[in-house]
């Protein structure tokens, strides 16, 4: 048996750009992952099978599981390596699903990771950096599971800035935002976006990181707001915490986070949030 976490995605700022040749946007972010989130856990088996449990599990039940990422990075790399492998897959859905926190994204690559171990298959990095972002344009940093710079699409993945250990609070209101939907919404607000720039000063201290969030945004914030107003209330909520560093919303949301120098600090915000019935969780920053 083989497990792997499949934390979850925070944009700690999202700059977007013109649409591509490609239909795609050009982007500007620094990912950065959680300790927890989802889980992938793979064992032997004779054929493949899918088996989702957890708490969010009941808001995948009217899709069919051979259209979960989990189950299309499996057959993937069954494709790759010209075999018909098998395995037992449970993933165990603790994120919310739709929610900017790349919950998908991070589960493909947690199924990589696992079953590149569990198959012994023998893959370059850029050959499962080809499969990953034929997988969603997400999952090639999902695999780095540490702060990486992410630009183009999703395809240009570089090391991201050093960063002091911080803990993060993420709040959900418990409503799905549709991703095409926002970035629609942000194509008809900006017929003509400036092209979209990396923040590449290093962040070792909480003070250089409270510089950092001043000085980015998330673009796709305002046209979520618009169509979602309750992310302004959670964002208004996480900056009002105590010792809050800054707030902001994540991807295309509805999922908002509020950084913290202390694990103390980001659970009070946390068990904040779910007395006014939203889902919440925090978590140290992974660091590499």
């Amino acid at each position: 048996m083989i497990t792997e976490i499949a934390p979850a995605k925070i944009n700690l700022y999202l700059h977007v750009g013109g649409v591509r040749k490609d239909g795609l946007h050009d982007l500007a972010s620094l990912f950065v992952f959680t300790e927890n989130g989802d889980r992938i856990i793979v064992r032997e088996h004779d054929v493949l099978s899918l088996e989702i449990s957890g708490p969010f599990a009941r808001e995948l039940d009217g899709f069919p599981v051979q259209e979960n990422l989990v189950w299309l990075a499996a057959t993937a790399l069954c494709e790759y390596a010209e075999e018909k492998f098998g395995a037992a897959i449970e993933l165990e859905k603790n994120l919310p699903v739709a929610a900017g926190i790349g919950g998908g994204s991070a589960d493909a690559a947690a199924a990589l990771r696992a079953l590149i171990k569990l198959w012994r298959i023998q893959i370059s990095d850029d050959e499962l950096s080809t499969i990953a972002f034929a997988l969603g344009a997400d999952v090639p940093a999902c695999l780095a599971r540490a702060p990486v710079h992410v630009s183009g699409a999703g395809e240009n993945i570089t090391p991201g800035v050093s960063l002091p250990d911080l803990w993060v609070c993420l709040v959900n209101p418990l409503l799905p935002t549709l991703t095409g939907s926002i970035f629609k919404q942000f194509d008809t607000d900006n017929p003509s976006p400036n092209s979209p720039r990396l923040y590449l000063s290093q962040c070792r201290s909480v003070d250089k990181v409270a510089k950092m969030m001043a000085a980015t945004k998330n673009d796709l914030e305002k046209p979520a707001v618009s169509q979602t107003p309750v992310i302004a209330d959670v964002i208004r909520f996480l900056s009002d915490q105590p010792n809050a560093i800054a707030a902001r919303m994540s991807g295309s949301g509805a999922t908002c986070f509020a950084l913290f120098s202390s694990a103390g600090d980001a659970s009070t915000a946390a068990e904040t949030a779910k007395s006014k019935g939203w889902w919440a969780m925090a978590s140290k920053l992974a660091i590499g």
